[in-house]
């Protein structure tokens, strides 16, 4: 009998040691338990709630971006380019008349003269450190007071250093300190089918970057400017474009936008830039000398056709043909006559009228230059002095 108590004593302490021993294991597995679910509850998730997907989130800041950004994105060009594109308020005051004052014109016509200041928008880009900024004329012309907003928010009052409405361009200066400045690229060297951007302010709704590729080359006769040698792209211009940036794909500028082909106001996918080659041509010849300097020499070229071939008896089958010659003007002076066609000019092939008035117009005044030309069967080199290229009065 005292062997079965001893046997029952025994086993029932084995029993009291065995749960004391795990109460504490359960204590403390619980005590890690909330441990866990208090610094680390994403691994306790593994292997449990398959229908829930648990993500880490970027830090705040992060683009999530691979530097340089993400394949097939345009982020560094358009980082690269668009501080330096800025939006341009043009205001013009309201024209007063002796009317204006006068209270019986005003009780029966009210106060809307008053209320007339034009206010136009547009686009530039900055192309010095000295702060000037390369538009369009037609965003700036006549305009009494002229705003520059640039995309970090500063504003500045702009001041019109020189315009060239044969090319529609303008150049402003504003005086700020630190200005991002675009890189100059090269509009010779582009092609057909390369991708481009356009950065501008369209409809003043604010800094936008649209996206295309370079459609034509070149495009001339279009009746926008005098001089026309453009770049069309079908990267989205609208009104507001005006004076923006055509970049490339490094953010490096390529043309100034200018003008697009509608229908409704809105971009169709045709849209115009002025190349960089003029643009710069422009720029330092109003920064040197406030005024664009083009040559001249007096002649008066026609497309060259069947007809006019047969009527001079002239073999050429490219170039311009010359119909007319001033008198006393330079090329007159240096022998070109009636039916005679101008081939080249310095060198440079021109095979319609645009291309002649352009390579003459970057001739400079007073120095010699060479035309190739051909007079019936016999090819000439002849040597032309022009003069300077007076700029026209074009009407309002």
């Amino acid at each position: 009998m005292l062997t079965f108590f001893t046997f029952l004593i025994l086993i029932l302490t084995t029993m009291r040691r065995s749960w004391l021993f795990f109460s504490q294991l359960v204590t403390i597995l619980l005590a890690v338990y909330f441990v866990l679910v208090s610094l680390k509850p994403q691994w306790l998730q593994r292997g449990s709630n398959l229908g829930a997907l648990t993500v880490i989130e970027a830090p705040a800041g992060s683009t999530g971006k691979i530097a340089g950004g993400a394949p097939g994105s345009f982020s560094t060009a358009a980082k690269a380019a668009s501080g330096a594109v800025v939006s341009i308020i043009a205001s013009k005051a309201a024209v007063r008349t002796p009317n204006t004052e006068d209270p019986w014109f005003r009780f029966f016509f009210g106060d809307q003269v008053r209320n007339e200041t034009q206010v136009g928008l547009g686009s530039g880009v900055i192309v010095s450190p000295n702060g000037y900024i390369l538009t369009n004329n037609h965003v700036v012309e006549g305009a009494d007071d002229i705003e520059v907003i640039l995309i970090d928010s500063r504003k500045a009052k702009a001041k019109v250093i020189g315009t060239d409405p044969e090319t529609d361009l303008a150049i402003l200066k504003i005086e700020l300190d630190k200005l991002p400045v675009i890189v100059l690229g090269s509009s010779e060297s582009i092609e057909i089918g390369d991708q481009v951007l356009a950065i501008g302010n369209p409809f003043g709704v604010g800094q936008t970057v649209t996206g295309g590729i370079i459609s034509a080359l070149g495009r001339s006769q279009l009746g926008i400017n005098v001089f026309e040698n453009f770049i069309q792209t079908d990267a989205a211009i609208n009104p507001g474009n005006s004076g923006g940036a055509l970049v490339d794909t490094q953010g490096r500028l390529l043309g100034i936008n200018t003008a697009i082909y509608s229908r409704s106001g809105g971009s169709m996918g045709i849209g115009f830039a002025i190349p960089v080659s003029t643009a710069r041509q422009v720029l330092e010849s109003i920064v040197k000398d406030g005024q664009v300097t083009r040559g001249w020499i007096g002649v008066e070229p026609q497309e060259l056709n069947a007809e006019l071939a047969q009527t001079f008896n002239i073999s050429a089958k490219s170039g311009v043909i010359i119909t007319g010659v001033l008198q006393n003007g330079p090329a007159a002076a240096a022998g070109i006559r009636p039916g005679d066609v101008i081939t080249a000019v310095a060198d440079k092939p021109v095979s319609n009228v645009t291309e002649l008035l352009s390579a003459v117009a970057a001739l400079k005044p007073g120095v010699s230059s060479p035309l190739k030309v051909q007079r019936r069967d016999a090819s000439l080199e002849i040597a032309v002095t022009p003069s300077k290229r007076q700029r026209p009065t074009l009407p309002r």
